[in-house]
């Protein structure tokens, strides 16, 4: 044999040097050695069965649903959430950029429920924090609107007609 390595060694040796060295094989071996990755031994710490529900958190945690459930959940348990009688005259309609929108029966129920606007805000915040209500509008009822056709004139409307 000769003493000089062969081209192909002296290449392989350089690149080796260069990149660590560590082959598939051995760097398998050293991490069986150390115990591997977090919960692959049998019987090891952190292989304790978990909960369903804790489970879900954690799922709906990592994959950023924390928000639309609770803005689901809130439209859900309105009247829980304003009480029965209420609830009976209004009916939240969605959430768009963080503005609860409510359609109430008459104008007077929505005058009412705006009166009682930071009272209902200060109970969002406390019960679902995470859906991010920054304000509630509050609608009257769909009326029909006189302002269509050539002899219609601008004037101040039907007022509380319907309501």
């Amino acid at each position: 044999m000769s003493e000089h390595p062969s081209e192909a060694s002296a290449v392989y040796l350089r690149l080796k040097k260069l990149f660590g060295g560590s082959s598939a094989r051995t760097a398998k071996a050293q991490r069986g050695r150390r115990g591997g990755e977090p919960g692959s031994e049998p019987f090891g710490a952190g292989r304790d069965p978990r909960g369903l529900g804790s489970v879900m958190d954690a799922l709906t945690t990592d994959l950023g649903w924390d928000s639309e459930l609770d803005k689901a959940e809130l439209i859900g348990a309105w009247s829980e959430l304003v009480g029965e009688s209420t609830a009976a005259k209004s009916q939240p309609l969605g959430i768009e950029d963080g503005v609860l929108t409510v359609q109430c029966d008459s104008t007077a129920w929505a005058t009412q429920l705006r009166i009682m606007r930071v009272e209902l805000l200060t109970a969002i915040a406390q019960r679902y924090p995470r859906a991010g209500i920054q304000s509630i509008r509050f609608n009257g009822p769909d009326v029909p609107s006189w302002k269509y056709g050539r002899r219609s004139a601008q004037w101040r409307g039907p007022r509380d007609t319907y309501g």
